[in-house]
């Protein structure tokens, strides 16, 4: 009765169907990732030895499917945890459990009891490590755009906006700079004129 009449953060009555975020996080820590996978596995499946032996089509699609099966399940895994423990995407012991689940299910698939405790092993070191880069990758991305968006607020508060660097081949003048550079053209006008009139009265 609690869980079926509590409210919306905003105080409206909640729903069962996804949000919108919801949606966004399973396509961007689910979906894609497991299609990118999926490309990786067929651009192994190009310079594998088997290719010639097995045939160029069936290498790709076999690596393919391979590294976006183990990719979905670890990924899926990895949210399936984070939603029971009630945890945050930058948990990493969500990414060590969900590793060792894979792992072990995929493992035991694959060579049995043997097999589920080393893939298990191998499936919780890559995928945390995995995560941990992808989260400080983040992180540093997140810093830069901050960066950048700041000396943006800072150029438009200090009127150089549209200042173009000074390696840039057409540059846009402001008053003082446009009468320094008639200044100088005047002068070099006045030489010329000035030479002019020298070789004149010589010949």
């Amino acid at each position: 009765m609690s869980s079926e009449n509590q409210g919306t953060p905003n105080g409206g009555p909640s729903n069962s169907l996804p949000s919108p975020s919801s949606s966004y996080s399973f396509k961007n820590r689910i979906l894609v990732p497991t299609l990118l996978a999926g490309v990786a596995g067929a651009g192994t499946g190009l310079i594998s030895k088997h290719r010639k032996s097995l045939g160029l089509a069936n290498v790709c699609a076999s690596y393919a499917a391979n590294f976006a099966i183990v990719t979905g399940c670890y990924c899926g895994s990895r949210e399936f945890v984070i939603s029971t423990r009630k945890t945050g995407p930058d948990d990493l012991w969500s990414s060590v459990i969900a590793g060792f689940g894979t792992g072990a299910l995929l493992g035991r698939l694959q060579g049995g009891q043997l097999g589920a405790v080393r893939y298990s092993a191998v499936f919780a070191v890559v995928g945390t490590a995995a995560d941990f880069a992808i989260l400080k990758f983040k992180d540093a991305l997140r810093d830069h755009t901050t960066s950048i968006y700041e000396d943006i607020e800072n150029s438009k508060k200090n009127g150089t906006w549209l200042k173009l660097p000074k390696w840039f081949p057409i540059q846009v003048l402001d008053e003082e700079a446009l009468a320094a550079k008639q200044a100088q053209e005047e002068q070099f006008l006045a030489q010329r004129a000035r030479i002019r009139n020298l070789r004149e009265e010589e010949s």
